[in-house]
């Protein structure tokens, strides 16, 4: 058993190798494509953090006669550089990088969490410190990020040269109903794959909660006289669906999941952050409030998802372990 979970351990460490890896190919064009000079140094302090990350990771794999995966690595700087690309072609891209910068500090942020769990059941200090210090900068770049949202809504609505604030808001709204739609097929699926009941039952509570939060945006959106956004809706579903088969091919898919499912929480977060300051520019207080309290249960649901790391990692092992 000693030897399976260290061997497991280095596993982990190649997964957050590649997940580096990818936050570094995003960072290294993010200032370009920010908004705002403020914001653009943001993004420069946590390149210079992140290829330390990446450097201390590489050395913990040196040190057990291990390496990177080449593979992995490829295909998450394609990742990191394809979602520049889309943000590039969004005319608020500001607010789309903003959004999904949070959500991937909290994708690592649980990474760690769970790669420092695993590194304490395998009795590997350094590996668990390691863990522990980088998890807490990408918990000092999320709150930087969290404390520039006016920042980001801004730029977006700079970049976009808006006219018509309220038309900004549906678009907004529409974009809210898209990733709420997403949010509902991964819950679905996360139901199955959770391999751990408590871990099922925070997913199930927070689905009948995304439920309601699709509807409500839904409602607010036919109010201001749009509709959901079918094709976009349709776009991220099938993003939903081809995470599932990702999750799948795991055989840690507890852990997996449980870190992506915080990460989508923040994603959430970060376009309730936004479409609240948006509302408010538009003056439409009803929306506002909407978007204030989805965000309150949006929070409550990742810190729910984060008190159960330690059974989702007990799962994973179970699952690869015996």
């Amino acid at each position: 058993m000693s030897d399976d979970i260290r061997t497991q351990l280095t596993k982990y460490l190649t997964d957050a190798h590649s997940i580096e890896e990818q936050a570094l190919a995003q960072l290294r064009t993010a200032p370009d494509i920010a908004g705002a000079r403020e914001l653009a140094g943001v993004y420069r302090e946590h390149l210079s953090e992140t290829e330390i990350h990446e450097q201390t990771i590489r050395r913990l794999l040196e040190e057990r006669g291990a390496k990177p995966s080449a593979t992995k690595d490829a295909v998450m700087k394609l990742g990191g550089k394809g979602f520049l690309l889309f943000a590039r072609l969004q005319p608020d891209t500001p607010g789309k990088l903003h959004a999904h910068s949070l959500s991937y500090e909290a994708l690592e942020l649980a990474s760690y969490e769970l790669l420092c769990r695993v590194a304490e059941r395998a009795g590997e200090e350094g590996v668990a410190d390691a863990a522990e210090w980088i998890r807490g900068e990408e918990r000092r770049m999320i709150d930087r990020l969290e404390e520039r949202f006016d920042l980001a809504v801004a730029a977006s609505l700079r970049e976009k040269g808006a006219q018509d604030v309220r038309e900004d808001l549906r678009k907004y709204l529409a974009d809210a109903h898209a990733i709420e739609q997403q949010a509902v097929d991964l819950l679905q699926r996360g139901q199955e794959l959770a391999g751990d009941e408590r871990v099922a039952e925070v997913y199930e509570e927070h689905l009948a909660e995304t439920r309601e939060h699709a509807e409500l945006v839904a409602e607010r959106l036919r109010a201001l006289g749009g509709d959901p956004s079918g094709l976009k809706d349709a776009a991220l579903r099938l993003g939903a669906l081809e995470w599932g088969a990702f999750f799948q091919g795991h055989p840690d898919t507890p852990g997996k999941l449980a870190a992506f499912a915080y990460a989508f929480e923040h994603l959430e977060i970060g376009g309730y952050e936004q479409l609240k300051r948006v509302a408010r520019k538009a003056g439409d207080t009803e929306t506002e409030e909407a978007a204030e309290r989805i965000l309150a249960q949006e929070r409550a649901a990742a810190e729910h998802v984060a008190g159960v790391f330690d059974e989702a990692t007990t799962a994973s092992l179970a699952a690869v372990l015996g």
